[in-house]
């Protein structure tokens, strides 16, 4: 594992500084590549890997290209190699791939559709949660941008319309979709509680995928409403101790943005009212509010050296916040604490030249929350509280 930090390193080096994109057709088609290796060291619990014996596995290797036919029709896509853990094991896959299309665009407006797989306009950070250089920190408030559904929040199967409007005092942004998520093996082990027998899909076609964005013309201020419905069906196997049924999650979020010269305020509510039908008798839960939101604040020193502190909290269920009826509902298998988190993170960034990035960051976590089964399928092993040490290395062309 030691092996891949030391290539990531010496790719660092060997990158030159401000290193263009790739360039061909006349500069019709631009290739961009990223890299990034962390590790990390957990007191206790399984964070992106073994972290209570220092884990690196957390790993992410992306390409992307676009080719800007005619001004009006663009073609991107991007593939991934993502190593995290228990919850993605490197095999590559597509994050999006699309075709842009954009019939009207001045200085006044810009309508346009796109086609394909979509990156979900879900809160400040999805729609550029794949690139480390684009994060806030190493990890995202998970309490929102859950990694462990990350592929069911990143993209969907289908259409987009879209539409900006410019104006003296600001920018308005309006996006509305409807397709398919994206589901594999972690949206069961999220909803279900384990690796049950049977199969997981999206249920037809989602109806709520949308934003709505306001920004000033330099974009000091960001404000934001945006919402995934999903609704996601269980076919039980022969082997299931539950019945066939349907889960549907109404996730949504409120976003604040200020950005200064030297300082950003970001900050996000979210709530996601969830409902598990005809699951059978074996199965607790039926219908809960899940919530989460944060306060983050960066200030940069220097313009290349950035520290970084956030506060989150996440709940199960908003109504009962420190977990006692959900406790209940499993007969105390499954401790109080693993239906809260509460998060304190402070990190510290340094861009070594603008396309190799070091990252430094510590977690201080109340709760298992936040927290992969998948990664930790027996309750009777976690631990309350306890704390994360992680560095990363980022390299881009």
């Amino acid at each position: 594992m030691r092996t891949r930090l030391a290539i990531a390193v010496m790719l660092a080096w060997l990158i030159p500084s401000a290193a263009p994109a790739l360039e061909f057709v006349e500069g019709k088609l631009q290739v961009h590549g990223f890299a990034s290796q962390a590790v990390l060291k957990s007191t206790d619990n399984y964070y992106f890997g073994n972290s209570p014996g220092t884990s690196f596995d957390f790993t992410e290797i992306g390409l992307n290209a676009s080719y800007q036919s005619t001004p009006s029709l663009l073609f991107s896509g991007q593939l991934l190699v993502r190593r995290a853990g228990e919850m993605y094991d490197g095999t590559p896959s597509l994050d999006y791939g699309l075709v842009d299309f954009t019939p009207i665009s001045d200085t006044e407006r810009r309508l346009g559709v796109r086609l394909g797989r979509i990156k979900n306009p879900f809160g400040l950070y999805n729609e550029t949660r794949d690139v480390p250089f684009t994060r806030p920190s190493i990890f995202l408030p998970q309490v929102i941008y859950y990694d462990k559904i990350r592929n069911a929040l990143l993209s969907y199967d289908g259409i987009m319309f879209y539409g900006d409007r410019y104006l003296e005092q600001g920018n308005l942004s309006l996006n509305l979709g409807v397709g398919q998520s994206v589901i594999d093996d972690n949206a069961e082990w999220a909803y279900l509680g384990a690796d049950v027998d049977g199969e997981m899909q999206a249920d037809g076609i989602n109806w709520g995928i949308g934003s709505l964005w306001f920004s000033t013309p330099a974009d000091e201020l960001k404000l934001g409403l945006s919402a995934i419905l999903t609704e996601l069906d269980f076919d039980a196997g022969p082997g299931s101790p539950l019945s066939s049924g349907t889960i549907d999650v109404f996730d949504w979020v409120a976003s604040f943005q200020y950005n200064a010269a030297d300082w950003t305020i970001s900050a996000e509510y979210s709530r996601a009212p969830t409902h598990w039908n005809d699951l059978g008798p074996y199965f607790p839960f039926k219908d809960q509010v899940m919530e989460g939101y944060y306060l983050q604040g960066a200030y940069r020193l220097r313009p290349n050296l950035e520290i970084m502190a956030r506060y989150e909290e996440g709940f199960a269920n908003r109504n009962d916040r420190d977990g006692r009826d959900f406790s209940d509902l499993t007969g105390g298998t499954t401790p109080r604490f693993d239906f809260f988190s509460k998060i304190l993170t402070a990190g510290l960034r340094w861009d070594l030249n603008p396309n190799i990035m070091f990252r430094l960051e510590f977690q201080r976590h109340d709760g298992t929350y936040a927290l992969s089964i998948r990664e930790n399928p027996d309750s009777g092993d976690l631990v309350r509280e306890w704390d994360v040490f992680a560095a990363s290395i980022s390299v881009r062309f």
